[in-house]
């Protein structure tokens, strides 16, 4: 078995993070890896941090703004700090958690970017980037997808809209006009950073090496998380109840199995962007490999990164 290390997760002060943060450190001392926990600071972040010290991790919180491109390049020179001292152990994953769905997409994030795209794709995209070189091989880049990415009999049925791929350059900016967009148009977001998450784990792991592998988790349905919590009040209620359905998918059910993607040596083999729903290993659609859209989402990002660095 491979040392655990140290563990990156953004996101992790609620729901699905939460539970991936206190599932790695209720781990036995040899398989307990030390935890850098990127999130917003405040009460949520220091009560998660005392919770998995208190299981015996040791963990360091990092506060971050994820919509904030300049607090994520923060961010990753507070982690090579303490990485370059020796103050936690090698890097050998990093989750990237921290989610959203904005309600309202004309919504932009302190650097102009789209709300959901910013938080969903372009956060992570600037902390692994800044990331790569620091991490010890072997290393996992575990990436939060969903099955939103397209539409399937069930999702038509509940009326959750599948991905409308454009230029991610189009992707990023905000809608614009007077009236806000509906629900559908978040839905739609929502389902396109997604998309945008597999194209960017198959070229990510191209340009990686061979020492980090890089897959893709779906944690299920889980309804009633903090990721809704822009839509209608009687909407959140409704997922709020379907949560407690027996087998529906929920942030202490599937935190565990998040956790063990990045950690277990069941695990070790997956690279390329490996699709894993809960448990099992499953093919993507179709839609989800283009060698074309995978290297203009790549080439579309630096440009995004770029701008928005230069314009501080």
């Amino acid at each position: 078995m491979t040392e655990p290390g140290t563990v990156l997760i953004t996101g992790p002060t609620r729901n699905l993070g939460r539970h991936v943060v206190l599932a790695m450190a209720a781990r036995p001392d040899g398989r307990r890896p030390d935890l850098l926990l990127v999130g917003r600071a405040g009460r949520d972040l220091t009560a998660v941090a005392h919770e998995a010290r208190a299981r015996g991790a040791s963990v360091h919180e990092i506060g971050c703004d994820l919509s904030s491109l300049a607090d994520v390049r923060a961010a990753a020179t507070t982690v090579r700090a303490l990485l370059a001292t020796g103050t936690v152990r090698p890097l050998r994953a990093l989750v990237a958690n921290a989610g959203t769905m904005s309600a309202d997409t004309r919504r932009a994030s302190p650097d102009g970017y789209e709300m959901t795209f910013a938080v969903n794709y372009l956060a992570h995209a600037q902390l692994i980037g800044d990331l790569l070189g620091s991490f010890t091989a072997p290393a996992r880049v575990v990436l939060l997808g969903s099955n939103t990415y397209h539409a399937n009999v069930w999702r038509k049925l509940l009326g959750v809209p599948e991905a409308e791929w454009a230029d991610p350059v189009e992707l990023a900016r905000p809608a614009t006009g007077e009236r806000a967009p509906g629900m559908a148009a978040s839905g739609v977001a929502y389902s396109n950073a997604k998309l945008a998450i597999l194209y960017y784990a198959h070229e990510l792991q191209r340009r990686a090496g061979t020492g980090i592998n890089v897959s893709v988790f779906e944690p299920g349905w889980m309804p009633g998380t903090a990721l809704g919590r822009g839509a209608p009040e009687a909407l959140q209620a409704m997922s709020r109840a379907l949560g407690r359905v027996p087998g529906v998918s929920t942030p202490r059910r599937s935190g565990p199995l998040l956790a063990a993607m990045a950690l277990d040596d069941t695990w070790a083999h997956l690279r390329e962007g490996a699709f894993v729903v809960k448990t099992k290993l499953t093919e993507v659609q179709p839609v989800a490999h283009d060698r074309d859209r995978e290297r203009r989402l790549w080439e579309a990002t630096t440009e995004l990164l770029e701008r928005a660095g230069a314009s501080r």
